[in-house]
Parts: C-alpha cells; structure tokens; sequence
C-alpha cells in the first residue's frame, strides 16, 4: 500500500524558534504514524521579496519552482506559523506569495494548494498560543488560495516552557490536541493519497 506523503515546515528560520519546535514534534508523530514524512526549513530556500516588475523581467526564483514542486508531491502539509504583530511571519508569506505564482500548462491556478490537505499550528511565548496568526494563515490559504484546511488546529501558549527536554509537549491537554491534529492529518491526506 503506498505510503501518504506530507510535507512539514515552520514559518520560522530563527534559532530556537518554538515553531520549528513543534514542526519537529509533528515529523516525528507523523513518522510514528506510517507516514511519508518530508521535514524542510525555509531558510534552505531564500527568495527574494515578491514584486511583480521582478517576476515580469526576471521569472520566478528557481527555489519557488522547488517549492511548488515539492508542495505538488505531497498529500499533506503541515505548516507552524509563528505569530508576528498579531499576523503571519514575513518569510512565510513571502514563500507562499511567490509559489502561488505557478501553476503549469493544464493545473489550476495556484497549484501547489490544490489536491492536498493542509493543517496548522503555532507555538508562541504569548498566551494566546499564536491564535491570531493563525487566523491570518487560513484566511490566506482558504480565502486567497482556495486550499483545504482542516480545522483542528494546535495552539501552544507559552512556549518557552512548553516542551520537554525530548521534544514532547508538556502539557496533557496541549499533547492530546497536538495527537488529534496529526491524526486528523494523516488521515484526510491518506485518503488524498488513494485518490490519486
């Protein structure tokens, strides 16, 4: 039987970042669950600021080519989205902006968030766990790019104690809403995957 694939990264490239915490969490759940796990970080793929003069004279960056790519073999994709001024991180948006520009001959506008199941959480030092950022994301993913999100979500409040020194959530709640997510994931993108 083929495995799912799901893809796994954080809208953060800070060291220390919690975010790339929790992304980390999710690869190895994900992994436990029989999944075809892809973890990567943004930073292995920089790009610059979008503007549409730069698109029209020079194309779109080769490292949004091997994004979209990437994000068109999975069945999955989980995203940490790290919260900055009540919004979504400047590298994040930046690398969606920039991959929903391609789309090839016979695939729908904005590809890349067609036919796969998205998931999101966030982890951040404040008490709302990264809830208004995340609020931002699914506007963008389900409103601008017409992408399926599902909508069980982890929120990690406090982050900066949140996680033990293997890796794990601390907090029994925090831990069994986080199971609940992956396994939301691994199933809708396991159903993706015999659609294919």
């Amino acid at each position: 039987m083929q495995q799912n694939r799901i893809l796994v990264f954080s809208g953060s490239t800070r060291s220390g970042s919690f975010n790339t915490k929790l992304a980390a969490l999710v690869t190895k759940q994900l992994a436990l669950a029989d999944a075809e796990v892809t973890r990567i970080s943004l930073a292995d793929y920089p790009l610059p600021l979008y503007d549409g003069d730069l698109e029209t004279n020079r194309g779109v960056p080769q490292n949004a080519q091997t994004l979209k790519e990437l994000f068109c073999r999975q069945d999955g994709v989980f995203i940490a989205c790290p919260e900055y001024n009540a919004g979504v991180t400047p590298i994040l948006k930046n690398a969606i902006d920039w991959i929903s520009r391609l789309s090839g001959p016979g695939e729908p506008p904005s590809a890349a968030f067609k036919n796969r199941v998205f998931a999101l959480g966030a982890a951040s030092p404040g008490g709302f766990g990264g809830m208004r950022g995340l609020i931002g994301m699914r506007t963008i993913l389900e409103v601008g790019l017409g992408a399926t999100v599902l909508p069980q979500m982890i929120t990690v409040s406090s982050a900066a104690n949140a996680f033990t020194a293997k890796g794990d959530l601390a907090d029994e709640r925090s831990a069994n809403i986080l199971s609940g997510v992956v396994q939301a994931l691994n199933h809708q993108s396991r159903l993706q995957s015999m659609g294919r």
